[in-house]
């Protein structure tokens, strides 16, 4: 982790070096130079440091001080930055204020350089203490840094390879399916990939279909490869032909321990070449582990096949696809398979006791269905006295620190910990940054990776912005399965993501140890000497009061009651911010302590109840992200323009109503000279009906944006924008809303539409399709509402290559919807709501092939369910809203030929109701008699098999 701190300061120093060398004055000149090129020197060093400091108390004190000089070195120079950037003003006043601060700078100028030379000081002693260290430095990059982990630990992988059935719960149906993707498919050599997450059982299930009769029977030899995260190729080699040579009792020839790699390759490839085998690589950490062995394994055509075993999706999906074969994802157990698997091992197989059940599921809840962490916890349990409550309740309150102490938790934190050891150091940043928000927290996925961002996590790459980069890291992430997605799109993007809970465990500990992070949750618990980033949940009382906080980098507030009055916590104030997040804070106004963070990028008044922006936000000149959602802003003053950095503005707010998109917009008056504002990615949501064609006008210059969100629009005012989009070539979301409902949108002079346009929301009236919309070839998500077309939509949009969503509200004044056979091909989601004149849809088939998802709402006019909705072989979710009486009464099952057994196979069948206390479910069964399900949202389900089983 050192390593990420003193690259960041190195990447901060550089600019000095190019701009401002010459400027600082003899000593702060000097000084720097020394720093730069000691840093340089040492990280070379850093990244074996820190992957072998676990195991070495004296490589991990020389980690800890260097981090700190990188730390205190930034501090140092970002002083020195505010002061080359002060603003003197203007006039006689601002010539005063001039001579005045040039007299402060001069002075300051001679502390920051002896607080430069005291820094080098110590960098001077660090320096001999790594002379002294240096054979341990050339130890680990021999192999040893890699696996450190490993060796501090015994290993214990061998066990999964001893477990008998009886001890294992929850894989008959995972063991059934890849021995049949084993067994039958292909006669090519194919790959079967199983993933997950570390500690998930992998090896267990794996070794269990590896011993099944019928894979013995089925293949001629085989062999069980154990990669690991550090191996070494040769070994790996050599043992392989050990073990298909043993498999049919040849001896090993001779001179193989003095074979180089491609020669026991070659020898591997002979043996297999006529022989039906099956191979297992288990703990495959990376495609170089694949790549290095998979030409010593042919592609006959005798029906081979090769399992790897790998935490890392990616790994997975490329390794299977690349050779037809199948991957598999591991999924945590379920509820009652943990419970019965904590059971076996806490207490021997019997029942829990009454008294005892609360904790054990609250325990188990930790657990998350990871098998490992379930018989870990579970031998501690096991050690506990069943007559003292408190003890098993100390357990589960106290997790964190049993796993870091407790030896019968060492595997389980040996497994969570050689995953984060193995991250690159740049992840390692961006993970344990998940530890400033409370446990069980949805972490919206665009906000994080803004965060990054304005934390400097974020690395530069060509041909990429630093959004696509963090995009990058959050993907490596979730492969890795180091994070989870909690809440997707329909199109496929992860809208919130979440941290296992035992990993979480595994980041508290690390922040407290690298004084990340410190997270205020509760009183009288301590705060490390300096504080770099605060995180403040559920009180303010939880904050330490006059303390000095200067070097404070970020502040978080979360679930905060009380009004944040920064001044009266931070009395000396955090001039070096660089995120505020303020989210949810029971705000009235805009906190004027932020006019002095000049270091500012990312600022969030987010469901405050703020309504006006002061003018001074102009001086936060390296302000990256102003969020402004669901606040009662609705106006910027003119200062905003002085933002070039401005990435990201988002400022409106959504009002609930119950149909629909569920929600009705409302945006912000935006500045004439919005343009100005060129590093601009996201605009949402502007007011187009004052001044719109100049506006709009002006949108032409924001060549970065990639979303942009209009309300308010008129017709007047679309040939203007039509040519200010397609200036906008990077733009992936456009969102337009009508000033009316009845107010036509003109997009039709559009000529060159956006070509990575992927989801596109037009509320308003249309006169016919725009022409281009067929042409959007990357399009996956498209929403029209108050359209009103005369004619058929979906012959326009049927052929669209990878569509996946479609919703239709208002759009269509016919009698007749028809999905014709060939067309949708990829779409998933279809919602049609509120078409007036409708009396029939008609699905062909081979139409919409992969839908699994119809939503149809308020077609008052709507005689039957679609007919051929039978041909939907995928669909898993039908719900009707708000659908008429006549409607109804032909899904009666009284007769085999009704409607009602159209959609009998389908797995998800329900209507809702919108009344006044909210949404009502009803079942077939109850619209007929008069019984209501209230529920709270509406998804709740009534299966369709559960209402045959009550209708007979």
């Amino acid at each position: 982790m050192a390593e990420s701190a003193v690259k960041f300061l190195l990447d901060k120093l550089a600019p000095l070096f190019e701009n401002d060398l010459q400027l600082l004055g003899g000593g702060v000149r000097e000084e720097i130079v020394y720093l730069r090129g000691e840093l340089e020197r040492m990280t070379a060093f850093l990244r074996v440091a820190d992957a072998s400091e676990e195991s070495d108390e004296e490589l991990k004190v020389w980690v800890k001080q260097l981090r700190d000089i990188a730390h205190d070195s930034e501090d140092v120079l970002d002083e020195f930055t505010l002061l080359q950037a002060h603003d003197h003003g203007e006039g006689l006043y601002g010539s005063i204020h001039r001579l005045s601060c040039c007299i402060k700078n001069t002075k300051a100028r001679y502390r920051i350089a002896s607080e430069l030379q005291g820094i080098n000081l110590r960098i001077r002693k660090i320096s001999e203490v790594h002379k002294r260290l240096r054979h341990k430095f050339n130890m680990a990059e021999q192999g040893a840094g890699s696996s450190s982990a490993c060796n501090t630990w015994d290993d214990h992988r061998g066990d999964a390879l001893l477990l008998e059935k009886t001890d294992i719960v929850g894989i008959d149906e995972p063991i059934k399916q890849l021995v049949g993707w084993l067994v039958k498919g292909g006669s090519g050599r194919e790959v079967v990939s199983v993933a997950g997450m570390g500690g998930m059982g992998k090896t267990t299930l794996v070794k269990q279909v590896y011993d099944a009769a019928e894979v013995k029977k089925h293949f001629k030899v085989c062999a069980w490869i154990t990669v690991t995260r550090s191996f070494k190729l040769g070994e790996l080699l050599k043992d392989m032909v050990h073990q298909l040579h043993n498999a049919i009792r040849r001896p090993v020839p001779e001179g193989i321990n003095t074979m180089n790699n491609n020669h026991l390759k070659t020898i591997i490839k002979d043996f297999l070449q006529k022989r039906r085998y099956l191979i297992v690589l288990d703990d495959v950490w990376h495609l170089h582990g694949w790549d290095a062995v998979k030409y010593a394994l042919p592609n006959n055509i005798s029906g081979s096949r090769v399992i790897l075993t790998t935490r890392n999706a990616e790994v997975a999906s490329t390794t299977s696809v690349q050779s037809g074969g199948k991957a598999y994802n591991l999924e945590p157990l379920p509820q009652s398979e943990s419970w019965e698997l904590l059971c076996k091992k806490t207490f021997q197989g019997k029942s829990c006791p009454p008294h005892l059940e609360e904790i054990c599921t609250d325990v188990l809840k930790k657990c998350e269905g990871m098998p490992l962490a379930i018989v870990a916890v579970s031998g501690v349990l096991s050690t506990k006295d069943k007559r003292r409550i408190d003890e098993w309740d100390m357990v589960g309150h106290s997790l964190g620190a049993e796993i870091e102490g407790n030896d019968k938790l060492r595997d389980l934190k040996k497994v969570l910990s050689l995953s984060f050891n193995d991250l690159p150091y740049y992840l390692k940043s961006c993970f344990l940054y998940l530890s400033i928000f409370p446990e069980d927290y949805l972490i919206e996925h665009m906000r994080l990776v803004r965060l990054w961002m304005a934390e400097g996590f974020i690395e530069p790459k060509d041909g990429k912005t630093l959004e696509d980069v963090a995009e990058d890291y959050l993907s490596e992430l979730l492969n890795r399965g180091m994070i989870q997605a909690a809440d997707t799109t329909s199109d496929g993007r992860v809208k919130n993501i979440r941290v296992h809970d035992l990993f979480r465990e595994i980041i508290t500990s690390k922040i407290r140890d690298q004084n990340f992070a410190t997270i205020s949750k509760e009183q009288n618990v301590p705060w490390p000497d300096k504080v770099r980033r605060l995180s403040v949940h559920n009180s303010m009382q939880y904050v330490q009061k006059n303390r000095c906080v200067s070097q404070l980098r970020s502040l978080f507030m979360f679930r905060v009651a009380e009004k944040p009055l920064l001044q009266n916590y931070f009395p000396g104030g955090f001039r070096l911010l660089n995120v505020l997040d303020l989210q949810n804070a029971p705000l009235n106004v805009f906190p004027v302590e932020v006019v002095n963070l000049f270091f500012l990028k990312y600022l969030s008044l987010k469901g405050t109840k703020v309504k006006t922006i002061p003018r001074f936000i102009g001086k936060l000149q390296n302000l990256e992200t102003l969020d402004l959602k669901h606040s009662l802003v609705t106006e910027l003053p003119v200062e905003i323009l002085k933002l070039e950095h401005l990435r990201h503005l988002l400022v409106y707010r959504y009002e609930f109503v119950p149909y629909g998109d569920f929600h009705s917009k409302y945006g912000f008056k935006v500045l004439a000279k919005i343009g100005v504002l060129t590093s601009l990615q996201k605009l949402c949501f502007i007011k187009a009906n004052e001044d719109g064609g100049a506006i709009l006008r002006e949108l032409r210059n924001l060549v970065q944006l990639r979303r942009l969100g209009i309300v308010q629009m008129r017709k007047e005012d679309g040939k203007v924008l039509c040519s200010s989009i397609e200036k906008l070539n990077k733009l992936c979301t456009l969102s337009i809303t009508s000033v009316e409902e009845d107010e036509i949108i003109d997009l039709q002079h559009l000529s060159s539409p956006p070509l990575l346009l992927q989801r596109l929301y037009l509320r308003g009236r249309l006169e016919t399709i725009p022409h281009w919309i067929p042409s959007l070839h990357s399009l996956v998500r498209l929403y029209l509402k108050w359209s009103r077309l005369k004619d058929d939509p979906l012959v326009f949009l049927q052929y669209l290559p990878n569509l996946v969503h479609l919703e239709l509200s208002q759009v269509f004044e016919g009698d007749t919807l028809c999905f014709e056979a060939g067309g949708f091909k990829k779409l998933k989601h279809l919602g049609i709501d509120e078409f007036e004149g409708l009396r029939c849809i008609q699905v062909q088939l081979g139409a919409m092939p992969s839908v699994k998802k119809l939503s149809i709402q308020r077609c008052k006019l709507l005689e039957k369910v679609p007919s051929g909705i039978e041909h939907l072989s995928k669909l898993k979710v039908l719900e009707f809203f708000d659908m008429p009486e006549t409607f109804i009464k032909t899904l009666r099952p009284h007769e085999k030929d009704n409607d009602y057994w159209k959609v009998a196979h389908i797995p998800e069948v329900y209507f809702t109701y919108w009344k006044e206390c909210g949404w009502e479910v009803y079942s077939l069964e109850g619209l007929s008699d008069g019984e209501n399900f209230p529920h709270d949202q509406p998804s709740s389900v009534m299966k369709s098999h559960e209402l045959e089983t009550r209708w007979k």
